[in-house]
C-alpha cells in the first residue's frame, strides 16, 4: 500500500467561512504562544519541547481562554499547532529549515484536525469534519478514510487536502529507460527526443504583477482597498501556482506511466537558488516539485527512479563516446571534438543520464 493525498476546493456558506477563519486563527494564536514561550525558556537557559509546551498550554492556558472553546470549534486544532512548532525547530537543529517565525493573519491561514484515535471517512462531494459538521466540496473524493485533515485559504479561497492508501497501479512500459534532462527554457527533455515546454507563467505575469503591487503602494495600509489589492496579488500568485504545476503534472504522469526506469540528476536545487540572477528562473521551472512528483509516481506506476549524482558530467560528456569537453551556456549543440558526434545539448545530457541508469539497473535493460 502507498500513502497519496489530494487536495481539493471546499464550497463553503458565509458561516462556515467565519467558523475556518476562527480554527486558523486559534492554530495561529496556539503557534505564536509556543514560540514565544520556547524562546523565553531558552533564555532562561532551558531546554524546551514541543510536547512539554502542549501539555502546559492545556492544563493552564487554554481553560481560561473561553473562546478557544465556542461551539463549533474543534479542540484538536491546538494539538496540531504545537506538533508544527515541533516539525519547524527539529528542521532548523537539522539544517533542513530556516528558524521558525511568527505567523500573521493573511490570505493564506490554514490548521488541521483529527477525530483522536478514530479515522475520518471521506469520499464523495460531503464530508463530516470533527466537531465543525458537513461541508460540502466541488471535486470528489474517493471513499477511504484518513487519519488527519488540513485545511487552508489560499487566496481568499478554502481548500481540504489529506493523504490516504492506495494500491499501486502498475501500467504496461513503452520503453525500458528514460534520462530526463531539467532545464530552464524547457520544463523537461528526455533521452530520445521529446521535449516538455516550460510555460513560463511567473514570467508571462511579472507585468501584471508589477502592475497590481505599485497600485499596492498607493491604497491606505489596512483600508478595505489595500486589502482588496492584496487580495488580487493572492490570486495571481495562486494561478501562477497552479498552471506551474499543471504542467509539471502532466510532464511527469506521462513520464512515469510510460518508462520503466526513470534516471534524473539529484540537483542542489537549494544550493542553485542562491544564485540570485537565476533563482526566479529555477524556481519557475519547478525543479524541486519535478523531482518531488518524478519520486512518488514511479512507486504508484510500477517504475524505478535512478538519481544520478550532481556531480556526474552529464552535459560535458559525449553520450557517443563518452569524450568530457567544457561547453558554455551559450552552445545549444554539443560538438564532439573526437567522435564529431553532433546533437542537442540537453538531448545529449538526457542520453547520458540514459546510460547511467542502465549500468544502475542492468537487469531491467530489455525491450518492451
Amino acid at each position: 500500500m502507498l500513502l497519496t493525498s489530494i487536495k481539493t476546493k471546499l464550497k463553503l456558506t458565509s458561516e462556515q467561512k467565519i467558523l475556518m477563519s476562527k480554527h486558523a486563527g486559534i492554530s495561529r494564536f496556539t503557534y505564536n504562544w509556543g514560540l514565544a514561550t520556547w524562546e523565553a525558556l531558552y533564555k532562561e537557559g532551558l531546554k524546551p519541547n514541543h510536547l512539554v509546551l502542549k501539555k502546559f498550554f492545556n492544563n493552564n492556558v487554554k481553560p481560561v481562554l473561553s473562546w478557544i472553546k465556542e461551539k463549533g470549534i474543534c479542540q484538536k486544532v491546538t494539538e496540531f499547532a504545537f506538533d508544527n512548532l515541533g516539525k519547524a525547530f527539529k528542521n532548523f537543529f537539522a539544517k533542513r529549515g530556516d528558524y521558525p517565525r511568527f505567523k500573521k493573519k493573511s490570505f493564506n491561514d490554514s490548521f488541521s484536525i483529527n477525530a483522536g484515535s478514530k479515522p475520518i471517512p471521506i469520499g464523495g462531494t460531503r464530508i463530516k469534519l470533527p466537531t465543525i459538521g458537513w461541508v460540502s466540496i466541488h471535486e470528489a473524493l474517493p471513499h477511504t478514510t484518513t487519519k488527519k485533515i488540513t485545511i487552508s485559504r489560499k487566496a481568499g479561497e478554502w481548500y481540504i487536502s489529506c493523504s490516504y492508501e492506495i494500491e499501486a497501479q502498475p501500467t504496461d512500459k513503452k520503453h525500458p529507460y528514460v534520462g530526463v534532462d531539467l532545464g530552464i527554457n524547457v520544463l523537461a527533455t528526455l533521452s530520445y527526443g521529446i521535449v516538455f515546454l516550460n510555460p513560463k507563467a511567473l514570467k508571462k505575469a511579472k507585468k501584471k504583477l508589477s502592475k497590481l503591487q505599485r497600485q499596492l503602494t498607493l491604497k491606505v495600509k489596512g483600508s478595505n482597498g489595500y486589502k482588496k489589492q492584496k487580495l488580487r496579488i493572492s490570486k495571481l500568485h495562486r494561478r501562477v501556482t497552479n498552471i506551474r504545476l499543471d504542467a509539471t503534472h502532466k510532464a511527469t504522469t506521462f513520464i512515469c506511466k510510460n518508462h520503466a526506469v526513470v534516471a534524473l540528476e539529484d540537483l542542489n536545487i537549494s544550493g542553485m537558488l542562491k544564485n540570485h540572477k537565476l533563482a526566479g528562473a529555477i524556481s519557475d521551472a519547478n525543479f524541486y516539485e519535478f523531482k518531488r512528483q518524478i519520486e512518488y509516481k514511479t512507486l504508484r506506476y510500477g517504475g524505478t527512479v535512478v538519481l544520478v549524482d550532481r556531480f556526474y558530467p552529464s552535459t560535458k560528456k559525449c553520450s557517443n563516446c563518452g569524450e568530457i569537453k567544457e561547453i558554455s551556456l551559450s552552445e545549444r549543440l554539443y560538438v564532439c571534438e573526437k567522435c564529431h558526434h553532433t546533437q542537442d545539448r540537453d538531448i545529449n545530457a538526457a542520453k547520458n543520464l540514459e546510460n547511467y541508469a542502465r549500468l544502475a539497473e542492468p537487469c531491467l535493460d530489455v525491450e518492451g
